[in-house]
């Protein structure tokens, strides 16, 4: 039984042939890391889309979704969540907010302060979106068991604790 080759392979094996003196074994983990990552891109994109979503709102969406009930967070703890500046967070919402799928209220135990409400319009397309996104992600690990699952994320997991703690 012969072992299938993929475009790494053939990457890899061109530079070894070029260039014998390197260790072209980071490039076979990162480079398919990187191709799959581009798969997961266009998955996700379909998911969304097919919700009437754009990412950055999914990203908001999602955020307030976890939350649970009643599905409100600060904009403080969005931007948190989602890693963005604080002129970009406001921008997000207001542009949520016009689409209806937020909406501001005031703070119940801060007077001066704001929170973010997830609308059932908003839950409904969240909702959605990730059921699309769970089905399209299952595919696209269809070709492994649930072990090899298992030990892929331990992996995966320990190089993103590695990569998340460098300066």
């Amino acid at each position: 039984m012969t072992e299938e080759t993929d475009e790494v392979d053939r990457i890899v094996g061109a530079w070894g042939a070029q260039r014998p003196d390197l260790d072209f074994s980071p490039l076979e983990v990162l480079s398919r890391v990187d191709r799959l990552s581009r798969h997961l891109d266009r998955a996700r994109r379909e998911a969304f889309r097919r919700s009437d979503l754009e990412s950055w709102e999914w990203d908001v969406l999602s955020a307030l979704r976890r939350a649970g009930e009643p599905f409100h967070l600060s904009p403080k703890q969005l931007l948190q969540q989602t890693l963005v500046s604080s002129g970009t967070m406001t921008n997000r919402i207001d542009r949520l907010v016009g689409r209806r799928l937020v909406r501001r209220e005031s703070d119940p135990g801060d007077g001066r302060g704001v929170i973010v409400v997830l609308t059932e319009e908003g839950r409904v397309r969240v909702d959605a979106a990730i059921t699309r996104l769970v089905d399209a992600e299952a595919i696209l690990l269809a070709s492994l068991s649930n072990s090899e699952r298992d030990r892929l994320a331990t992996l995966l997991r320990k190089l993103v604790i590695e990569f998340e703690h460098l300066p």
